[in-house]
């Protein structure tokens, strides 16, 4: 299986622009911008590199716990996962420095231990986190 997105970008750096469009459409000449990236802290000038990779880290998170869940006959009512992706100065440039997921989950009838068991090994095996070997990624998962 493959997937693909494409993104656009024109002028420099400070006052360019672009777009990204994802092969799904969910993205379709969506805008990013330098402000959008690293000025911005409400997140409200665009998307960035950063939120995309958090939104595919929750994502993809909350889909391999959902199948743990369900394996152990134990399925899931919701999962709510939520990945902050830090980026830092380093050197000369920027560096991701971690990803860290958070998770309220609803999951009727699961004995406590056994979810922070499935929940460990969902942010370990998915395939997110393990394409984010060199990062730390952290997990404060919960039942709620």
């Amino acid at each position: 299986m493959k997937r693909h997105a494409t993104a656009i970008w024109k002028g420099a750096l400070g006052d360019g622009a672009g777009s990204i469009t994802t092969q799904s459409g969910a993205l379709d000449n969506h805008g990013y911008s330098f402000k959008a990236r690293f000025e911005d802290e409400s997140g409200k000038a665009g998307t960035n590199p950063e939120e995309l990779l958090a939104a595919a880290h929750a994502g993809c998170f909350a889909m391999q716990l959902s199948h743990f869940l369900a394996e152990n006959g134990t399925p899931a009512e919701q999962l709510k996962a939520k990945s902050v992706v830090n980026i830092e100065q380093e050197g000369g440039g920027f560096a991701i420095k971690t990803s860290a997921i958070t998770l309220e989950a609803k999951v009727p009838g699961i004995d406590p231990a056994v979810f922070d068991d499935l929940a460990k090994k969902a942010k370990e095996g998915c395939p997110i986190s393990k394409a984010l070997g060199a990062i730390e990624v952290t997990l404060d998962a919960r039942l709620v």
